[in-house]
């Protein structure tokens, strides 16, 4: 008889890493066919820029989610319960009420954790009692073992799963490279428009490699959030680089698949990652990366084989890696072609599967 396990994970819209994830696990034939499952979502933002704020919508939605994780836990009387447990601001507490009715009913719980907030709990005393609580006798999964620091305070290490993301292949041609004869270096940046992401950081290292008069454009894809189109193109004005950056909006399917074939270096400063998965869509289509040390990020991409790792912020280095690449098509080729093969050694959506689904067996037999 099949094993039952409650997934309560958050699913599009919006577009996140972590919304990704639970859709891969939802759809995946691999997960279904082993064990009974039944899928709760966890998110209550239908927008990336209602992510943070309250609205008696989003208060009704929470309710519903409470109200069915009760029905599913009386009901479907799950062996295993999985919560992609969010750490970051009002979400924490909104989480931790749905872990705290799992442990009420006796179950076995699994964090799957997608972000990086812990740190900011450890000063706070309700807090630390709070996940003293949520994570004992709790098993915990995470993308990297960059990322263990943050919860060894409450988890010991032998209760730590390690599973990094996969991503779905990309239909498109990944062989195609259109470069339309263009003398340019096509740099792409494509995520959404956050400052935490460094969408300011990659415009004052584009100010920098624009002064030293680099032949290189760089395009940004991805939705709004707390930075605005308007905002966007006020910085663009103001570093001077109406010519040079072009801001394209939001990109899905074919649309994104062509703007990654057209591209010559990929460009992620991001200041707050957990793992990074447009960084994995970017090595499919063999693009030279350039990141930061961020997260589980230098899990994915090997510095200096692969691509290159600066410190966050810090747009004179990210600058120095970017000319680099930019100067030289052999090295872009190079890395390309390394990160495509560590893309299909470690990261495609089969090895996630394979990865989940042997911890989640591991922790129900």
């Amino acid at each position: 008889m099949k094993k039952k396990i409650l997934f309560i994970l958050h699913l599009p819209p919006p577009v996140h890493g972590s919304s990704m994830v639970g859709k891969y696990i939802k759809e995946s034939s691999i997960i279904n066919e082993t064990i009974r499952s039944k899928y709760i979502n966890l998110g209550t933002s239908r927008s990336m820029d209602e992510i943070g704020k309250n609205s008696f919508q989003k208060i009704g939605l929470y309710l519903k989610i409470v109200f069915q994780t009760l029905k599913q836990l009386m009901f479907f009387k799950p062996d295993l319960v999985y919560i992609a447990f969010t750490a970051k601001g009002q979400a924490f507490y909104k989480d931790s009420l749905i872990a705290l009715l799992a442990k009420i009913f006796g179950k076995k719980i699994v964090y799957h954790l997608h972000n990086r907030s812990m740190a900011e709990r450890q000063d706070k005393w309700l807090d630390v009692a709070m996940c003293k609580m949520l994570f004992k006798n709790t098993d915990v999964i995470l993308l990297s073992k960059y990322l263990y620091p943050e919860i060894q305070k409450y988890v010991p290490e032998n209760r730590v799963h390690y599973c990094p993301n996969g991503v779905q292949p990309l239909s498109g041609q990944i062989s195609a490279r259109k470069k339309e004869n263009s003398q340019e270096v096509q740099v792409l940046f494509l995520s959404n428009l956050m400052k935490a992401k460094g969408v300011f950081v990659l415009l004052e290292a584009c100010k920098i490699l624009r002064e030293k008069r680099l032949l290189f454009y760089c395009t940004f894809i991805g939705g709004e959030s707390d930075i605005t189109s308007e905002m966007f193109q006020k910085k663009v004005n103001e570093l001077g680089l109406s010519r040079t950056v072009h801001y394209a909006g939001k990109k899905y399917g074919a649309e994104k698949e062509q703007a990654f074939s057209e591209a010559d270096i990929f460009a992620f400063p991001t200041l707050n990652e957990t793992f990074g998965l447009v960084n994995l869509e970017a090595m499919q289509f063999s693009l030279p990366i350039v990141s930061t040390l961020e997260g589980g990020i230098p899990d994915v991409i090997e510095d200096g084989k692969t691509g290159f790792l600066v410190e966050k912020g810090n747009a004179e280095a990210l600058a120095e890696k970017l000319e680099k690449l930019i100067i030289d098509a052999a090295l872009r080729l190079e890395f390309g072609q390394l990160g495509r093969k560590r893309y299909e050694e470690k990261f495609t959506l089969k090895a996630f599967e394979d990865c989940l689904i042997t911890i989640l067996n591991k922790l129900i037999k």
